[in-house]
């Protein structure tokens, strides 16, 4: 039976040293307002602020009073990443298997819980071992140090030779209406026949980070969708995520509290077929084949 992670994520990214450098008081009022709104499921990696933003949460959670029973924690290890906290010369990736049980335990230490719902690996590795990684994941499962396992940024080929060896509940991905290739290039179409979730990284693009004919188009489309369904132009982008069959579950990484309580209305939201259409559409500037 798999974990029940809450239908949007809230990102943890952009929470710490990265970006808007919460302190712990603030960090356990984001936690708060996300479960107030429905957002129950926390996603991290051990590398988000420099190996430093699950040490914060950790803190951040403790102080809060909040029973750990409440919340999920998605986290991901692999990257080795250049930072002032480990003695990486260059990027890479390590995905042996005492390294993924060290890196698990490292999490759970600054994360101040005994278990972590889903273990993602981060990014796929020319080198990883198949075997290797079964062998961590289930002694990990069998210490109940994981609830479950999964993959991020994995190919369905990449995918398989892992499935081959251990089972596989999500897949972390990058996919948005202006990021779509996914549901063209067989990867959403693996995860169905397969029984492995989605999870959606950017969920919203570069809608609104980028100025240029897609993004133009997009936004043209988009305001006169918000004046039909009355809903902004944020959630509708969120809702065109749900509503593919395939069951995606966007991660959402605004700490902004009046953001946050509109992210689960995206799941109220069903668009009409030609509007879900007319979106992919402007998207790839041209009607459908």
């Amino acid at each position: 039976m798999k974990t029940a992670l809450s239908p949007v994520i809230a990102g943890t990214m952009n929470w710490g040293a990265w970006d808007k450098k919460l302190g712990a008081r603030e960090m356990a009022h984001v936690i708060n307002v996300c479960l107030e709104n429905g957002i129950s499921t926390f996603d991290h990696a051990d590398i988000y602020g420099g190996y430093t933003t699950e040490k914060d949460f950790g803190v951040a959670f403790a102080q809060s009073g909040l029973q750990r029973e409440r919340i999920q924690i998605v986290t991901k290890c692999g990257i080795q990443h250049l930072s002032p906290n480990r003695t990486n010369r260059i990027k890479h990736y390590n995905y042996d298997r005492d390294y993924i049980i060290w890196s698990v335990e490292n999490s759970l230490k600054n994360l101040q819980t005994d278990y972590v719902d889903v273990l993602l690996l981060h990014r796929p590795s020319p080198l990883m071992v198949a075997d290797e990684i079964a062998e961590a994941v289930g002694q990990l499962k069998k210490d109940g140090k994981i609830l479950e396992f999964g993959l991020s940024n994995f190919t369905s080929s990449q995918t398989e030779l892992i499935r081959q060896k251990t089972e596989v509940s999500y897949n972390q991905i990058q996919f948005s209406a202006t990021q779509h290739e996914a549901m063209l290039d067989g990867s959403l179409d693996y995860m169905q026949v397969n029984g492995i979730r989605p999870m959606s990284w950017n969920p919203l693009g570069t809608v609104f980070r980028e100025d240029n004919a897609q993004t133009r188009r997009l936004k043209k489309l988009l305001a006169g969708l918000v004046d039909k369904y009355h809903f902004g132009s944020d959630t509708l982008l969120l809702a065109w995520i749900l509503q593919h069959p395939a069951g995606i579950i966007p991660i959402a990484g605004t700490v902004n509290t009046a953001r946050i309580q509109l992210l689960m209305k995206a799941t109220e939201l069903q668009l009409d077929r030609e509007d879900w259409f007319a979106i992919w559409a402007e998207s790839m500037g041209h009607d459908v084949p």
